[in-house]
Parts: C-alpha cells; sequence; structure tokens
C-alpha cells in the first residue's frame, strides 16, 4: 500500500525560507493559532507544503524556542539524568 503524498507538489516553492514567508507564517499564527496545518499555505498565502509550513514553525518561529548555549544547571541536570539513565537501564 502505498502512502498518499501530503499535497501536490506542483507549484510550490523548494528551498530557503524568505523573510517575507517567515512574516506570513508568523501573522498567520498569530491570528488563528498553531494548528490546522492542512489549510495553512493556502489560506496564509504560502508557496509551500503544509509540512514545510509546520516544520518552520515548529523549529524556527514558534516564540518560546530557547536558542544558545545551555545554562549551567541544565548541563547539570543533562549530565546526571544521562547517568541514572547509563546506570539503572
Amino acid at each position: 500500500m502505498e502512502r498518499s503524498p501530503c499535497c501536490d507538489k506542483n507549484g510550490l516553492k523548494k528551498g530557503p525560507w524568505t523573510q517575507e514567508e517567515d512574516i506570513k507564517l508568523m501573522e498567520y499564527v498569530k491570528l488563528h493559532g498553531p494548528g490546522n496545518w492542512r489549510t495553512l499555505p493556502k489560506n496564509a498565502g504560502l508557496q509551500r507544503c503544509r509540512k514545510s509550513c509546520r516544520l518552520r514553525w515548529t523549529n524556527y518561529l514558534r516564540p518560546d524556542i530557547k536558542r544558545g548555549r545551555f545554562s549551567f544547571e541544565e548541563e547539570e541536570t543533562i549530565i546526571h539524568v544521562g547517568k541514572v539513565v547509563v546506570f539503572d537501564g
């Protein structure tokens, strides 16, 4: 059984996102919230696949994404959890 494609690939833009596309996506999600990714590209005026829009939002544009180095406390937690998993498991 073959999986159906997520969208019609004809006419879709591929490659790096432009600042204009990012703004369109952010404005749309700001107004309507993240959710129905199937209709988002058309409604937001984007020539992108819904999966591309979802990944762009989730990995790059979401306002609660923390960027940069880990804090000392975060590093200590990661090391501690790693040791617990290795020795307990």
